[in-house]
Formats: structure tokens, sequence, C-alpha cells
């Protein structure tokens, strides 16, 4: 057929066929006689797809790559287009949200009695403009496409570090209904914990969370970290020391009942999703790393993955039973780890509980103090590690949860590793 033929058959223009010839999606034959273009069902069906994929924004950039992916027979490429397409949309639909919340509230104000401070509209314009930059301007420092293939093998190496120690886990409850701190033997065999919080607890100074107590602490470094229990180590510095047991901590906290839908948030290649599929949840992992999801596929075909982050996460509200997290957290600035628990709690539903397992201080003073006595050791690992990333603290990971309605407790595996888990008082 010709190209009014062709454009009247797919209800478009002759001239976005021309643009997308131009463009190099499609190339359909010239009549040697005249010099005009012939269109098979082939090129039919090409400007069909092309047109299913601008209709859903995506550029013609990605269209082309699409494209090539189709010719090859690669449906799992193509997923992933649609996939950070798709991611792409929700980002769009979570700012929208914001910004009509961000309305709402100048609103509210102004229907407020009396003189209108237009400060107010000043301070809300300014957090939504902060928060959208946060959203906007996370990227993969790390580029954790070319760690995926070693990363495995990376974490039992650098986990298999400290094994054959017995000491004390540690429970530190804390916020409404807070229970008593407990002890429980580790079994032979098992990773160092620290029961420093407990000691201290007893003595009535000091609790692991504590954003309202009175407690003063001494100035210099070493002093702070001997009162935490948790001095900086002489060997290198090791971000997956005590890695399979904050993960089987995690996944005992959670104890999914069989069916329960739980979302793992920077699930890497999948190992704590792997954990909770085994007691039955079905579980759905995202990662914003294709190479890191594709070792994940291969090792839990069952599971369901997806391309995203903790920013815009690609699901409807109301969506899980849990989320968990583990050693990715810390990739978020602080503003962003404020959206991404905004971003856990919409995909919740109203008993979903979180739990996340990561590096944090647990406090402002105790990161002063390791930092301080890091400086002094002379660990620039430490240092480098501490500068690249944004360990929370725990003490604000618990407030920011608390004053939404959430009771949290926590463990500590050892200087700066801990499991938070916060469940609704709803």
């Amino acid at each position: 057929m010709n190209i009014k033929e062709a454009a009247d058959r797919l209800g478009i223009s002759a001239r976005a066929i021309r643009f997308y010839e131009e463009k190099g999606l499609i190339s359909p034959v010239k009549q040697t006689s005249n010099g005009y273009r012939t269109y098979t069902e082939n090129d039919i069906w090409r400007l069909q797809t092309i047109a299913a994929l601008r209709e859903i924004g995506m550029s013609l950039q990605d269209i082309t790559q699409a494209l090539g992916e189709i010719d090859q027979g690669n449906q799992q490429r193509l997923e992933e287009y649609l996939e950070l397409q798709q991611a792409v949309m929700y980002a769009q639909w979570v700012e929208l949200k914001r910004m009509l919340d961000t309305t709402q509230r100048m609103i509210d104000l102004n229907r407020q009695d009396g003189p209108l401070d237009v400060s107010h509209l000043h301070d809300l314009a300014d957090s939504a403009r902060r928060l959208r930059e946060a959203r906007q301007n996370w990227h993969d420092r790390w580029n954790y496409d070319m760690q995926a293939a070693i990363h495995d093998q990376r974490v039992q190496a650098a986990n298999g570090r400290m094994t054959g120690q017995t000491a004390s886990k540690v429970s530190i409850d804390s916020g409404p209904g807070a229970m008593q701190a407990t002890v429980e033997s580790d079994r032979e065999g098992g990773p160092v914990h620290y029961g420093d919080e407990v000691r201290s607890q007893k003595k009535n100074s000091r609790t692991a969370h504590r954003p309202n107590s009175d407690a003063t602490y001494p100035e210099d470094a070493e002093s702070r970290l001997e009162e935490l229990g948790v001095g900086v180590g002489a060997g290198p510095f090791n971000i997956y020391e005590n890695y399979d047991e904050a993960l089987e901590q995690t996944t005992s906290w959670i104890s999914p009942v069989p069916g329960e839908k739980g979302l793992d948030i920077g699930t890497g290649t999948g190992n704590l999703a792997g954990k909770l599929l085994e007691r039955g949840a079905a579980m759905t992992a995202i990662d914003q790393s294709r190479e890191m999801l594709r070792t994940c596929r291969t090792k839990y075909p069952e599971m369901h993955v997806k391309l995203g982050n903790f920013l815009a996460l690609p699901f409807a509200d109301h969506s899980f039973d849990f989320v968990v997290s583990s050693f990715a957290f810390h990739h978020l600035s602080p503003d962003q780890q404020q959206l991404a628990l905004h971003e856990m709690q919409r995909v919740l539903t109203t008993r979903g509980r979180i739990c996340l397992t990561d590096l944090m201080f647990v406090d402002a003073a105790h990161r002063q103090a390791y930092v301080q006595q890091a400086e002094a050791a002379g660990h620039e690992d430490q240092l480098q590690t501490i500068r690249e990333r944004h360990f929370p603290l725990l003490d604000g990971l618990c407030s920011s949860l608390e004053d939404v309605g959430y009771v949290t407790k926590h463990m500590r595996h050892n200087a700066l590793l801990h499991t938070l888990l916060a469940v609704p008082l709803r």
C-alpha cells in the first residue's frame, strides 16, 4: 500500500510516517519505476508498534533500541524497556500527587482565620522544590551493573571474615508499648553481636532509640564509642560483615504468612527476597540495575522482578503486606530517605510492616565520634565509605516512623549494622 493508505489504516498522519522513516525506525521499499514508497504488512506492524510505544511516552532513542530487541526476538530486553518506561510514568505520577498535596495544603492555609502569612506558602514551595530535586538527582555512582556478575561472591567473601565466634544477641524495642531489652544466647559458631545497649539500659543511662532523652555523652570519641561498644575496627572496612545473620533476622522478624505479598527494594541479586520466598511469601523484587535483576531472575525464576527504585515505586497504593530492604537504603541522601519512607508507606496495606537492614549510626553523636576515631586512627577506607554513602541515623528513622503511627524495634549486629522493624499501631 502507499503512504496515504498506510496512514488511513493506522489512523496517523503521513507526516508522522515520514518522520519515523527519517529517524530510521522504518525502511519501506521504494518502487524503481517512480520512487514511491510501498508499505508491506511488516511495515504496518512496525508502525503500529512505534505508535504504541510513543503512546506510553517512550523516547525515540528507546523505541529504536526496543525495536532492535524485538527484531532479535529478545522479549526479556523488551520487557525491561517497558518497565523502565513504566517507572518513568510512576515517577511523574508520584510527583503530580505531591504537587496536588502541596496545593491542597496551600488552600488549607488560605482558609484559616486571620490574615494569611505568605511566608508559609513560600516554605511549602521551597520544601516541594527540595523534594522534587531529591527525587530527580539520584544516580548510581557505584555502577552496580558492572558488579552484578561477582556480587554474591564478593558479599560472601566479605561476610566470611567473621565466623566461629560466640556472643549475645541484643534486641531493643522502642516507641509506644516498648518491651524491655532482651538477650538471647547465640548458638555455637554464630557471628558476634554487641550487647552494650542492654548494659547501659540496665544502668538507666540510655536506650538505643531515645528521641526525647536527656542523656549526655562524653566529648571525646573514644569514650563515646566505648560506651556504645562500637569502636572503629583495626582491619579493613567491611560493609557486608554479619550479612547472613542480618538477612536471617529480617526474615525472622517479617515472618510472612504463606501467600502474603512482599516487596524487596534494592534487591540486588535477590538474597533477602529469596529467603522470604522460601518462607512462602509472594515476593516482588525491584532494583535499578538491569544486570542485578538478570542474576536475580536466574536464581529465582518464580520471583516477580522489576526495574525500579526507592523514590518512585512502580506500584499502585496498598499493593503489599510488607516491604523490606537490605544494604541499599544508605545509597540515598537524607532528603531521599524521607521520600523513600513515604513511598514504602504508600504501597503498603493499612497493616503493612517495614523492615530495613543497613549500616546506620545510632545517632548524630555516634556518627561524630565514629568519624573522629577513624580520622585519629588513619582509617581512610572507613572515611571514604562514609563520605560516599549516607548511613542514616537510627534514632531519626525510628522517630520518623513513630510520628506516622508505627511501633519500632531494632537490633544491632555490629558497629554499624542494624535491623529495624516498624509495625503500624492501627
